[in-house]
């Protein structure tokens, strides 16, 4: 029997929770998901993924994905990505804007571009990048943090791009690097950390 989840209307990151309670209640072998933006569908394809599930995504509309999701096994791994990588790098760096500091916007965006540029040197500590509110910015906007932010990720350095932000800023097509994200996995990776940085 298929598990029908209506994740309409629902905000970030209630679509997530909800195939998750349905995964440790229930334990479906097929389910359907239903959503209404492209971040839920990313977010609840990738977790469904990540617990042994087979998705096929088919658009309806510009309002409507429907995910099902099969998982002939009937085994559920429940692996988060964020909990999969058992590794010493324990520093996140969480980036809430465009710009390091306040005073003059030109300068904070230089300063930025130059901090972003100069990560590759503590690369071996970092277990990933965290851009949320005006910081999903910079995953969307040609330039040198972009550009350095794609040489980060080319080095395994993990990026997760907050899916209700870039909704928010009409970015989400734009998107060029990092894995669209939602709030449960912001919370379990803060989480896991040893040390925040937030320039």
């Amino acid at each position: 029997m298929t598990e029908t989840l209506d994740c309409q209307g629902l905000v970030c990151p209630q679509p997530v929770l909800k195939c998750k309670e349905l995964l440790e209640t229930k334990h479906p072998e097929t389910c359907q998901v239903l959503v209404d933006n492209l971040a839920a569908c990313e977010n609840v394809n990738r977790f469904l993924s990540r617990n042994g599930y087979t998705i096929k995504v088919e658009q309806q509309s510009s309002q409507l994905w429907i995910l099902t999701a099969n998982n002939a096994s009937g085994t559920i791994q429940a692996k988060a990505d964020n909990q999969s990588k058992d590794t010493s790098a324990k520093t996140l760096v969480f980036i809430t804007s465009q710009q390091v500091g306040s005073g003059d916007d030109t300068l904070g965006t230089k300063l930025m571009e130059n901090f972003l540029a100069t990560l590759p040197e503590i690369e071996n500590e970092l277990m990933g990048i965290i851009l949320l509110n005006g910081g999903v910015k910079l995953a969307a906007t040609p330039g040198k943090a972009l550009e350095s932010l794609k040489t980060l990720a080319t080095h395994g350095i993990k990026i997760l791009v907050c899916g209700t932000c870039l909704n928010h800023y009409g970015l989400l097509e734009a998107k060029a690097v990092g894995e669209t994200t939602n709030m449960l996995d912001i919370v379990t990776t803060l989480a896991l950390a040893n040390k925040i940085i937030r320039p």
